[in-house]
């Protein structure tokens, strides 16, 4: 069954990699040998392979779906926003100097070239290759450089489906108007809809979806259902839930986590969050933090520029104020890093060269920032517990005297630091963690749930997942899209009057 298959959307966080996941897993559970492929990816949300390079975590995540080993061919452009007009770029999972915002359009070719290169290969060794778009289908100031969306489909003819989130509303419009934006050779690829995180009675949709399909001759393939507590490793940090911290939580523990503007990796938390008795807010109000039981300062691309986001609005007191109670403090990669006596940035690597802030003084370290980008995974014992995770930093850390090891990181007391992303998914670890922090913010009766195992979670969603895709849209319609293309004769539906 050779052939491809492009999940775009209307807009960002439409619900593309959780369809994506869906589709590889359900395609897995059929017997087909298939691997997830995303051109290009903008996420500061990535993962090492086992080989030691650096992916999009979604399509980490696409890959374990498709019982497929993750590869830098399955992301071959990953581009790690550091600012508002400059982001890191990896390719083919190594480090491949900066972009910027002026350079996005016209300065990709390179890029596009690389892409369509690591597609063709996956295409050489995989029965199915499920396509996961970027952004908007209809970005047509982009549409000439465009090599993750309809230039993809181009590059080999790939039959689209497009998602929209009906949850933001306009879900009728945002379908209808991202086809009729597009040209004749791009709209002849668009094979159908489907239609993301609907509530409530589906036939209620039926006049819309009829109506939609009349005037652009395609099917709404399915309505996916909003199916509550459905977590999946993200790339985007839109949703981070920012209610406030409640400070009588019963018997609940309490974790703040810094919201950062560029945090990246906080899917470390997710473990976190799968806990029934522990409460995980993002926090930027002092009072969220003071609230808190365990603080957690989440890894960065801009550590610099986030350290001094925290400062300005007092967020760094309030840590302060939290490890002084002898409550814990987490510091992750650039949250352990903060934590130190001062970070140095001499060669630019994240701004400007020269550059160079104190930290928060709580643990004995120091941070230097080179050009050099430490990726692996790396294992170890803690308290007697087996830990992991995997390295994906620039800055280098020295301990003081003072420090405590821990994780490749340091600790003092309740204050604890690692350059390790992923530890919190290992099961006896992260319940050691979370039972130390309790009993230091005085929550005798909290216990972490001894049954819960992370990757048997993960697994439950990505097959539920499955699950969605194959009752609300059909494997079987998927496999004949898969494996004849899309329709020809499809009509051009025009955007100026009818």
């Amino acid at each position: 069954m050779p052939g491809s298959l492009l999940v775009a959307g209307t807009t960002s966080d439409a619900g593309k990699s959780v369809v994506t996941a869906g589709v590889c897993r359900l395609l897995s559970r059929r017997g087909v040998k298939v691997a997830p492929f995303k051109a290009q990816n903008m996420s500061n949300n990535s993962m090492v392979t086992a080989a030691g390079a650096e992916i999009g975590r979604a399509q980490w995540v696409q890959a374990v779906a498709a019982g497929a080993e993750p590869e830098p061919a399955m992301n071959p452009v990953l581009l790690k926003p550091s600012s508002d007009r400059r982001s890191h770029v990896v390719v083919m999972g190594e480090p491949a100097g900066r972009l910027e915002a002026n350079e996005y359009a016209g300065g990709r070719a390179h890029l596009a070239e690389a892409a369509f290169a690591a597609y063709d290969d996956l295409r050489s060794r995989y029965d199915v290759v499920v396509c996961e778009g970027a952004g908007g289908i209809a970005e047509i100031n982009l549409r000439a450089w465009d090599y993750v969306n309809l230039g993809l489909a181009q590059h080999d003819a790939i039959p689209t489906v497009v998602v929209a989130d009906i949850d933001r509303g306009g879900v009728f419009a945002q379908l209808y108007g991202s086809l009729a934006l597009l040209d004749r050779a791009d709209q002849a690829l668009v094979a159908g809809f489907v239609v993301n995180k609907f509530r409530g009675d589906v036939s209620l949709l039926a006049p819309g979806t009829t109506e939609l399909e009349r005037l652009t001759g395609r099917p709404v393939l399915g309505v996916l259902p909003w199916q509550h507590g459905l977590w999946l490793d993200s790339e985007d940090a839109v949703a981070l839930d920012q209610r406030p911290l409640p400070r009588d939580a019963g018997d609940a523990l309490r974790v703040a986590v810094l919201a950062f503007p560029r945090i990246s990796n906080f899917t470390d938390v997710d473990a976190l969050s799968l806990e029934p008795d522990v409460d995980v807010r993002f926090a930027s109000r002092p009072e969220d933090v003071d609230a808190a039981d365990l603080v957690v300062l989440p890894g960065t691309r801009s550590t610099l520029g986030d350290l001094a986001w925290a400062r300005e609005r007092g967020l760094d007191e309030a840590v302060r104020r939290v490890a002084a109670s002898g409550r814990h403090v987490l510091g992750i990669c650039g949250g352990c890093q903060m934590l130190g006596h001062h970070i140095a940035d001499p060669a630019g690597v994240e701004g400007d060269p020269g550059s160079r802030a104190d930290g928060l003084g709580l643990l004995d370290i120091t941070t230097t920032f080179g050009a050099d980008k430490a990726l692996a995974l790396v294992s170890d014992t803690w308290d007697g517990h087996p830990v992991g995770g995997y390295v994906i930093h620039h800055g280098r850390i020295t301990t003081g005297p003072a420090a405590e090891p821990f994780l490749d990181g340091a600790a003092t007391g309740g204050v604890r630091g690692t350059m390790w992303h992923g530890s919190l998914e290992h099961d006896a670890f992260r319940r050691a963690v979370l039972t130390d922090a309790a009993r230091a913010a005085g929550r005798t009766t909290f216990v972490p749930d001894p049954t819960l195992t992370f990757a048997e979670a993960r697994m439950r969603r990505l097959d539920l997942l499955a699950d969605l895709v194959e009752e609300h849209i059909g494997g079987d319609r998927l496999v004949e899209l898969i494996d004849g293309g899309a329709p020809s004769g499809l009509p051009f539906v025009p955007a100026g009057p009818r």
